[in-house]
Order: structure tokens, then C-alpha cells, then sequence
């Protein structure tokens, strides 16, 4: 525990409670855009005809669907996925103030990263960091959306950490619990917000104590550092429909199929978590194949930009002579960069390309075009037309009320 007495929790809404700059809110409106495209293109899904049977406000039923894509954005140190988490909790309550709103999300972006990137490899090896995380980060948003004070704020983190969950058991069987667990933890963030605004009361050392978090399932006592900026600027955006941890790969071929060089035999070394979640040589279904090395570097051999369509059945099939044309191995110094960095390089009898991070990471950053023209994309696939599309990004860059993003969600589910 820290010596003053103050716990982790009380510190970091202490330093929650920071001045946020213009620059930093138009940076999070960039984030909404991509959490509320992610929720179009995936309105078709399973996930997405079974929450419309549930009579709940669709921002709610938004909470199932900002994952299901798989582009939703990530944070590399904390190994999650905040904005499918984050944005539902800081638009399902408080006043029709965006930038308001906006506020919230900054602030339950930094609390949900911040002890994310305190969790260590002993707990990610089990443990839905995204869930495990994300429950702090909501009702860190939904609290101050309701107008927490710091004490407040602190029950609210409390509460909704002593239930942590999100086991990683979901990636063997072809279940729906990914998309379970983000609903989950809104609905528990924001639920531990609004109980402690009403003066419920959480474990303030819910993190550090003896058998807080950190005791139960890290191997240590996780340390969370305190910055001068906000950490949803450390936010990568993904550009194509996998795992992160295929995108490297993805990156690589590309810049080798632009020299002319990618045609098989290829070999793919990346780090080793890569592996571990995306050695897939011969996936059966879309999920499968949005976390196989073998396919997403086959799509490109084969078609060049991974496109969404080239993740469904059809494709799959397809492209089974190409996935046999790639094998995956470790590579030691990828592995100990990791998770600063997301690295892998991709290699042919032609030539071989190397790269420390990907497109959509900080140090290689999507551009603002990029991000629309990205949500423009994912629209396009959950069947909004064009000019549907130019006036939800328009509201999402340009408005000043929830009410007019929660009226697109409500329009769209």
C-alpha cells in the first residue's frame, strides 16, 4: 500500500480531476467516430439481432458491438480496448453536453488504461484485459457524468473492481462471451457509478490490498505511473479488420507486395503473444480468421488492403492454397520490445521487411482522413448510405449534444 495512506484508486482520481484541452477533446471525438462506425458496421451481426429482442436504450444495446469488427482501437502497454467500453458508459447517462461527455470519456479512457497497463503477464494470460480494466474505466465515465465528487468517484472504481471478470477461456470456443463482457462491464460500471453517487460505498484499496486485484491474479504488485497528458493519445487506431496482434504482419506485407517481393513461401516472426492468439493455419470461421497470422498475410499475397470482405467464409475458403504458403515463428527481440511495441517482419526469397510498429500505432499514427475514411467504410458495410454516413461523422466531429449521437444509435439498432 503507499505510504500516505492513500490508496491507488484515490490517487489516480486525484489525477483524473486534471484541466482537459480543446486538442485532446478533438482527438476523443475522433475515437467516438471510430467506436460508433465499429457499431454500424456490425448492426447485421448475431450479436446485434439478439440485443434488438432486449428493451434497452440502444446506446446500451451499442455496448455488444464496438468489438465485433475487430477494429476497434487499442492501447498497446495495457493490452486492451477501451472505446467499446468507455463510450457507452459516457453517453448512456448525465445532461446532452458533448463536450461534457467528451470530458467523462477522456477521463474514464485514462483510469481504464492507466490500471490496465498496471496488470502484468501472469494476469494477461488469463485475464480479458479489456473486462478486467474495463470496469473502472466506465464507471470512472458514467460517475463523472453523474456528477461524482472524488470520494464518490473512488466508490464507484471500488465497486465496480470488486467484481472483476473476463476470463480468456472464451478464445477456445465459438461463443459470444467477448462481446458479453464489454455489456458487462458497462453495465457494472455504470451501475457502481450510479449506487456510489447515491452514497453506496467501494473498497478504496480494491487494487493493492491483501486481497485486492493485484494479490489474486498478478504475479506482483502492479505499479501505475501518473503522466502529464492523457493517455487517449496513446491510443492506436487499427485500419483493417483482424486481431492487433495480426496487423504487424499485415503491415509488413504490405510494404513487401509494394516492392514486388511477397509470394510464397512467406515467413512471418513476430513476438510471441502474436502466436499465442493468432496462430491459426487453417481457420473455420470469421472470428477464426480475423486471428490467423497464416490468413491475413495470405490476403494480401493474394488481394493486396485487407478488406472486411476478405474475413468471411467465402474468402476463407479461397484463400486456403495461400495460407499453407505461410509459416509463423518467434523472434526473440520482437518479443522483448512487446507490448511497447507491436513489431513483426515478413519475409519471402525476395526480400524481407522489418518493422518496429504498425500502421495506426502513435509512432506511425492514422491521420484525421484516415479515421473517416475508415468509418466510412465500416458504415458502408453495415449498410448506412453515403450521405447518412457524411452526416453521422459530421455530428460526431462537429456536434455539441448526446441526444444527436444517441438518436444515429437508435436510428441504426
Amino acid at each position: 500500500m503507499n505510504t500516505d495512506n492513500h490508496s491507488v484508486i484515490e490517487h489516480i482520481a486525484k489525477h483524473l480531476q486534471r484541466p482537459i484541452e480543446n486538442i485532446v477533446r478533438t482527438r476523443a471525438r475522433q475515437h467516438l467516430l471510430d467506436w460508433i462506425a465499429c457499431v454500424a458496421a456490425a448492426r447485421t451481426s448475431a450479436v446485434a439481432v439478439i440485443e434488438r429482442s432486449i428493451p434497452q436504450p440502444a446506446v446500451a444495446r451499442a455496448a455488444w458491438l464496438g468489438n465485433v469488427m475487430e477494429m476497434d482501437d487499442v492501447h498497446r502497454t495495457a493490452i486492451l480496448h477501451p472505446g467499446p467500453v468507455v463510450w457507452p458508459a459516457a453517453l448512456g447517462v448525465g445532461d446532452d453536453n458533448l463536450d461534457n461527455a467528451l470530458d467523462a470519456a477522456i477521463r474514464g479512457y485514462e483510469a481504464m488504461i492507466a490500471i490496465g497497463a498496471s496488470f502484468d503477464a501472469r494476469h494477461y494470460a488469463y485475464w480479458h484485459n479489456t473486462a478486467s480494466a474495463g470496469g473502472f474505466g466506465a464507471a470512472a465515465a458514467a460517475a463523472l457524468r453523474l456528477g461524482a465528487d472524488e470520494a464518490q468517484l473512488v466508490s464507484a472504481m471500488g465497486l465496480a473492481g470488486s467484481v472483476t471478470g473476463g476470463f480468456w477461456q472464451m478464445r477456445h470456443e465459438p461463443v459470444m462471451a467477448k462481446q458479453w463482457h464489454l455489456a458487462h462491464v458497462v453495465t457494472t460500471g455504470t451501475a457502481a457509478a450510479r449506487q456510489a453517487v447515491a452514497g453506496i460505498t467501494g473498497p478504496r484499496f480494491i487494487l493493492e490490498g491483501p486481497q485486492g486485484l493485484y494479490a489474486a491474479t498478478c504475479a506482483g504488485q502492479g505499479v501505475v505511473e501518473y503522466r502529464d497528458g492523457w493517455r487517449i493519445n496513446e491510443v492506436s487506431f487499427k485500419p483493417w479488420g483482424a486481431c492487433r496482434h495480426a496487423h504487424p504482419a499485415i503491415d509488413a506485407a504490405l510494404e513487401l507486395k509494394a516492392q514486388g517481393a511477397l509470394h510464397g513461401p512467406v515467413t512471418v516472426s513476430t513476438y510471441r503473444d502474436a502466436l499465442t492468439f493468432c496462430d491459426r493455419p487453417d481457420p473455420k470461421s470469421i472470428l477464426q480468421a480475423k486471428f490467423s497470422l497464416q490468413h491475413a498475410v495470405a490476403i494480401v499475397m493474394e488481394r493486396g488492403v485487407p478488406q472486411l470482405a476478405d474475413f468471411e467464409p467465402d474468402a476463407i475458403a479461397a484463400l486456403a492454397d495461400a495460407r499453407r504458403q505461410v509459416t509463423v515463428e518467434e523472434d526473440a527481440d520482437f518479443t522483448a520490445a512487446y507490448p511497447a511495441h507491436f513489431g513483426a517482419s515478413v519475409s519471402s526469397a525476395s526480400g524481407t521487411i522489418s518493422l518496429t510498429d504498425t500502421r495506426g500505432d502513435p509512432e506511425r499514427p492514422l491521420d484525421s482522413d484516415g479515421v473517416v475514411d475508415k468509418a466510412r467504410a465500416l458504415m458502408a458495410w453495415g449498410g448506412i448510405e453515403a450521405g447518412a454516413a457524411d452526416k453521422a461523422i459530421t455530428t460526431v466531429l462537429e456536434g455539441s449534444r448526446v441526444s444527436d449521437i444517441t438518436a444515429l444509435l437508435e436510428e441504426w439498432l
